[in-house]
């Protein structure tokens, strides 16, 4: 993975935060980076050439008016106010390529001076178990600060730790020999294993890069919440909102176009499609 600078732009040093999505059902942590970016008032700063990306190519993203400068799988924004950089993913990984494209993130992220790194995804809420009704921030999350995946900074917050995280689970050991370059053997894992609950979350994008960038000595925190694929932008909102409570970023302090303190970006507008043609009702 390559970082390519756009012309007369370069990598704020002092930025030691990254974000980024892990694409994942709803793409929540897609559209809360989207968030992020215009009401920060991010800069796009360069590019990331990846081979693992499928390509895409779109018309700029975030405006205020779109005017022909193109969108493309891998780009790098920096809010430099905020001591923030941020990455927006637009494509998905090529099957079969999750742990090196994550590999090659983590070592990139470290060549860039990031030592705090914050992936956000969501969750299948078909999955989930039980509904806690304690907290009306249903978030979850798990970090590298502690080996059981605890945060003190999370849980002051009020989140709760993805409590199927098992550090010791099969498959997330699995990740962890893959992502620190072990001989794994062949039988390590059988598909005559009968899968688990616990098996389908190591299996997630955000998985591998937390485990990859965990590998390379970086802090990382995953920002994780349930949802269904479907209107996911409410969803979109909260995550989005609890990044900015982890970094310390108040809602007075960023641009604004909605009640809350967000920008909402250019490209959410068609987001849908146009409208039906009220002349069929």
């Amino acid at each position: 993975m390559e970082f390519v600078a756009e012309e007369g732009r370069q990598l704020n040093s002092s930025s030691s935060t990254l974000i980024l999505p892990a694409l994942s059902i709803g793409n929540i942590g897609q559209l809360a980076v989207d968030l992020l970016i215009a009401s920060l008032n991010a800069k796009r700063v360069g590019f990331l050439d990846e081979p693992s990306v499928l390509p895409c190519v779109g018309n700029d993203a975030y405006g205020p008016m779109p005017e022909g400068d193109l969108a493309i799988p891998l780009e790098v924004y920096d809010a430099p106010s905020h001591g923030l950089s941020l990455i927006q993913q637009r494509s998905p990984v090529v099957k079969g390529m999750m742990i090196e494209f994550a590999k090659n993130l983590a070592s990139c992220a470290s060549d860039m001076g990031k030592t705090h790194i914050i992936i956000l995804s969501g969750l299948d809420s078909g999955r989930r178990r039980r509904c806690d009704l304690s907290s009306n921030m249903q978030i979850h999350y798990i970090s590298s600060a502690s080996v059981d995946g605890t945060d003190e900074v999370c849980k002051h917050l009020g989140w709760k730790r993805l409590p199927e995280y098992s550090p010791t689970q099969k498959r997330w050991q699995y990740l962890v020999s893959l992502s620190e370059g072990n001989i794994v053997p062949d039988d390590f894992l059988s598909f005559d294993d009968e899968l688990t609950d616990e098996d389908y979350y190591p299996s997630l994008p955000f998985a591998a890069l937390f485990s990859c960038c965990k590998a390379k000595d970086l802090k990382v925190t995953c920002i994780l919440s349930y949802c269904s694929e479907g209107d996911n932008i409410p969803d979109s909102f909260r995550m989005a909102e609890a990044a900015c409570h982890l970094l310390g970023v108040r809602m007075n302090d960023i641009h604004a176009n909605e009640p809350g303190g967000w920008l909402i970006p250019l490209s959410w507008k068609t987001v849908y499609g146009p409208p039906p043609d009220i002349s069929l009702f």
